[in-house]
């Protein structure tokens, strides 16, 4: 088991759960550290898994987010990274998969957004016939 003040796997699993529920309420990291208090170099740091984030400032994100603390915390009983979400978790973590969901929460149209998807499915299965 790692030192009580090392951050670890939970703590990245967290970190993306943090993530998630931030671009799914439209809101910058500036923002985020702004109303917490903090520097948002700091919510960098959680977001990455980097630092811990302690119960009180847990409870004051959530408060921030208008999210129940357990929904942060479902599915913490399993592995980390072993989960359905896992994927998605993933590509939150990336630059280009926030940009993507946010630009596609962004569309109203329900036809446009299946257009996007299509076009999407397309694209992955012309790369993956390329590969073999």
């Amino acid at each position: 088991m790692s030192s009580e003040r090392t951050a670890n796997a939970v703590d990245a699993w967290l970190g993306q759960r943090v993530r998630a529920r931030r671009v799914e309420v439209g809101m910058s990291q500036e923002r985020l550290a702004e109303l917490l208090g903090i520097t948002f170099q700091q919510v960098q740091k959680y977001e990455r898994g980097a630092n811990r984030i302690a119960a009180a400032r847990l409870f004051d994100i959530c408060k921030v987010l208008a999210v129940p603390i357990e929904d942060l915390l479902e599915g913490l009983g399993r592995e980390p990274g072993d989960t359905d979400a896992a994927p998605v978790a993933k590509y939150l973590a990336t630059p280009e998969g926030v940009e993507l969901a946010t630009l596609f929460l962004s569309l109203r149209s329900q036809p446009v957004r299946r257009r996007v998807l299509q076009l999407l499915r397309t694209l992955s299965n012309e790369q993956a016939s390329a590969a073999r």
